[in-house]
């Protein structure tokens, strides 16, 4: 995974007079003076808004570059049981210790985590603005944009916030897929009754790394 990808910044684009409905067609010859009045202040908008969105760029970086580790040692980890139990180890691993990795990969100002809306673990539910994203990265994915490069940051009610898309990988489709084996099938629904992440494709949106931290 890149440590670097590009992300949307959630609409904090610069705006231009066009964004506004304003064009040289509404004033007609003789009238640029008019036309001038207005479209100062919107490029001064326009500048403004430009400047806001610089600001997120060190904390896009940051946080980008902090999903990597998380990923590679959680799927370390899942590689690791497999090797020495087979999937059943890896449902055992990942109950255990998935939640330690996650707590590891969150030192303070960060916080880090995964959620999807097809959840096994009930402590990974998003809240709502983290569903809001993920059904945006169902649209983005349907219109053919790969999951790879998917991700959002933006500011909401004083904290930074950044997700990145999970694709699908062939080793999760052991225990994601759509042909769990049953003595797998009934580990699962031990450790995780309320279990609805199953039936997953190869190259599908799991879920999302999230992260968040409180801005200044």
């Amino acid at each position: 995974v890149p440590a670097q990808l590009p992300v949307e910044r959630g609409g904090s684009t610069a705006a231009s007079p066009n964004d506004f409905g304003i064009t040289n067609r509404l004033w007609p010859e003789g009238r640029q003076g008019v036309s001038m009045r207005y479209l100062l202040p919107l490029s001064c908008l326009a500048l403004s808004l430009t400047a806001q969105a610089e600001p997120l760029d060190p904390l896009i970086k940051e946080g980008m570059a902090l999903i990597p580790p998380f990923q590679q040692q959680l799927m370390a980890t899942v590689r690791s049981a497999i090797e020495s139990g087979g999937p059943l180890q890896a449902v055992q691993a990942c109950q255990q210790l998935a939640p330690q990795i996650t707590a590891e990969h969150s030192e303070a100002p960060w916080r880090a985590g995964r959620t999807a809306l097809k959840l096994r673990n009930q402590d990974n539910a998003p809240d709502p603005w983290e569903r809001a994203i993920i059904e945006q990265f169902q649209q983005r994915a349907a219109a053919d944009e790969p999951l790879q490069n998917m991700s959002h940051a933006e500011v909401v009610d004083g904290e930074f916030r950044l997700m990145k898309a999970i694709p699908t990988g062939e080793p999760c489709l052991a225990c994601h897929g759509g042909s769990i084996k049953p003595e797998l099938t009934a580990l699962i629904d031990q450790y995780y009754p309320e279990d609805a992440a199953r039936d997953f494709k190869p190259g599908e949106l799991r879920g999302a790394f999230t992260l968040r931290r409180a801005v200044d």
